[in-house]
């Protein structure tokens, strides 16, 4: 089944971004949101580890590790950038001062619960941030494969892995589709035009809302 690629699922999630929105970006994958601002939009990326309005990452060679985001990568400032300690970092998320946050999954469910830290007993000891962006920010966004390296769903009637947060999640964009959760229910809104729909069905774990009008999920070559 053909499917976006990683860089295509980031390229669609950026182009919902409004200009001059706050947003974080959760560790991995969703950093390369950054990378696919529309022109004519600025979005100003926070980082728990306590930067506000960084730039790209530097040339290879030319990172200064004493600038880092919270995955340890390195990053740029620019003119406006702010420093701050990690403990107002929080209270900026806490505080519901972000417009957005995208992050990683490897469960949704239709009721919005987000899985995302754990895989179970063996994996890491704790939820980290992601507890407090979930619930901190205005809108909570998932960028994800639809399914797992195995073929099984991961956009679920109700998750089975540990928590990250409950009711959280507001949109989901995979590698299939662009789905919404409302009240409850995954309502579909984009899909690939080859795929119909019930070939999208077979591989979502609950029911997917038709409304009257689905678009054509269309992504440059990237």
């Amino acid at each position: 089944m053909d499917k976006l690629t990683n860089n295509q699922i980031a390229w669609r999630a950026a182009q919902d971004i409004a200009d001059g929105a706050y947003v974080n970006l959760g560790i991995g994958f969703p950093e390369k949101v950054a990378q696919y601002q529309p022109p004519g939009r600025e979005a100003i990326f926070h980082t728990e580890n306590g930067i506000l309005g960084f730039g790209e990452a530097p040339a290879p060679g030319q990172e200064d590790w004493d600038l880092i985001n919270a995955g340890k990568k390195a990053v740029t400032i620019k003119p406006g950038t702010a420093f701050f300690h990690h403990a107002d970092s929080f209270a900026m998320v806490r505080g519901g001062h972000l417009d957005v946050a995208i992050l990683g999954a490897y469960e949704v469910a239709e009721t919005g619960d987000l899985a995302n830290w754990s895989t179970g007993p063996k994996g890491v000891p704790a939820v980290g941030g992601a507890m407090d962006l979930v619930h901190g920010a205005k809108r909570v966004a998932v960028i994800t494969d639809h399914v797992t390296k195995d073929g099984k769903p991961k956009l679920l009637k109700r998750c089975t892995l540990p928590l990250t947060g409950v009711g959280c999640v507001t949109r989901v964009y995979t590698s299939l589709a662009v789905i919404d959760i409302d009240a409850g229910r995954f309502v579909l809104r984009e899909k690939l035009a080859a795929l119909s729909v019930a070939e999208l069905q077979a591989v979502t774990g609950a029911e997917l809302v038709l409304p009257a009008t689905i678009a054509d999920l269309i992504v440059p070559e990237l």
